[in-house]
């Protein structure tokens, strides 16, 4: 029976996805327990989270010595891809109910190739090959180099999840480099209505950012809108997005059959303890939006949410005003997104590095 609070959120149109995948969660049915008990319907994984779950040996001891022979690299690619598929296909009865929108898993190309256009579409269409399920979303960073390579992407017929979005200029880029491809889908004869993609817009890092440089001015004024800044920006994305997919342009694409990129709200664990800790799931509900949670969230969400309906439409002069408030304080937006997008990819390489070492070492206590 699924719980009110994350039933409340289903209703108002928010798909709720756990940012976690490990072969843990695969054989204990803790993951078809999240399914069925709170409303979970997709999944997000990324190098940081397959680094934790494959430091759990005991677990992947055996699926590390049948990988003994390969280069750290495949060894990686072939446990990752499994788990990947193996959660696909728990999810396949969501996927096809949803008509495709939901039942998804996603996989992130390596995190080095963020700036090479093509390499990344090579692994894109080598990882979606490699899982061989039709729900897998391949996730693919929003960099400048990036955005060329979604749409190639989409043009193969591929769906993908487009990661580490910070800024509301960037994200239009994402939703042209979406439409981009779609077109040349079309153009090729390929079925637009298989064509699914997400676009993962960060919150609590732009508010931790902010926070700080806030903190830093110290007075009433800037103190006073702290917290502020990630719903903010959150929700100016998700008017980016009605207005996008209101256009002339769309409509041309949606009546050959595609779908719309949905936002992702994604970084939605609370960093500072002051805050609510659904604070990122509360305030960002509206329809055609998905919400990426660490456990930690889902659980708090689950016990304490208070689902108001749509907390978004209709807040765009608000949350406008916000961010005149804070460059009128002197933080720079542009400043601060860049930064942002920038530690994104390094965070993700240090994280692939150490699954790198891990991997490493534990191939060599398998031979």
């Amino acid at each position: 029976m699924s719980n009110p609070n994350t039933q409340a959120l289903s209703d108002a149109g928010v798909s709720i996805w756990l940012d976690d995948l490990s072969r843990e969660r695969l054989t204990s049915g803790s993951l078809a327990k999240l399914i069925e008990e709170k409303n979970v319907v997709g999944v997000t994984t990324n190098p940081a989270i397959f680094a934790a779950s494959l430091s759990k040996a005991e677990v992947y001891g055996e699926a590390i010595a049948e990988q003994r022979e390969k280069s750290v690299e495949d060894a990686i690619t072939e446990i990752t891809s499994d788990d990947v598929a193996a959660a696909c296909d728990l999810f396949k009865g969501v996927y096809e109910s949803s008509k495709g929108f939901d039942g998804r898993v996603s996989i992130e190309v390596d995190p080095r190739l963020a700036h090479e256009t093509a390499p990344t579409i090579a692994q894109a269409k080598a990882l979606y090959e490699r899982v061989n399920r039709e729900n897998v979303l391949i996730k693919i960073p929003a960099t400048l180099e990036g955005l060329e390579a979604i749409t190639e992407t989409i043009a193969e017929g591929i769906s993908v999840n487009v990661t580490l979005i910070f800024s509301l200029e960037r994200y239009r880029e994402v939703i042209n480099a979406y439409l981009i491809g779609l077109e040349k889908a079309h153009a090729k004869g390929l079925d637009l209505s298989k064509i699914h993609s997400v676009a993962s817009f960060f919150v609590s890092r732009v508010d931790s950012e902010i926070d700080k440089r806030l903190e830093a001015i110290g007075t009433d004024a800037a103190t006073a809108l702290r917290g502020q800044a990630g719903v903010a920006n959150a929700r100016l994305a998700y008017q980016v997005f009605e207005e996008t997919f209101a256009s002339a342009r769309y409509e041309v694409l949606a009546a050959a059959g595609a779908n719309v990129q949905r936002p992702l709200w994604a970084s939605t664990g609370v960093k500072d303890p002051a805050y609510p800790s659904t604070l990122y799931v509360t305030e960002l509900v509206a329809a055609n939006t998905v919400n990426t949670m660490p456990e930690k969230t889902l659980d708090a969400t689950a016990a304490e949410a208070e689902v108001r309906g749509d907390t978004i439409s209709g807040s765009y002069e608000a949350a406008n005003h916000v961010l005149d408030k804070l460059a009128a304080q002197g933080i720079d937006y542009n400043e601060v997104v860049n930064l942002l997008e920038v530690e994104g990819v390094d965070k993700f390489e240090v994280a692939w590095n150490e699954l790198l070492e891990d991997m490493s070492v534990a191939l060599k206590g398998a031979k």
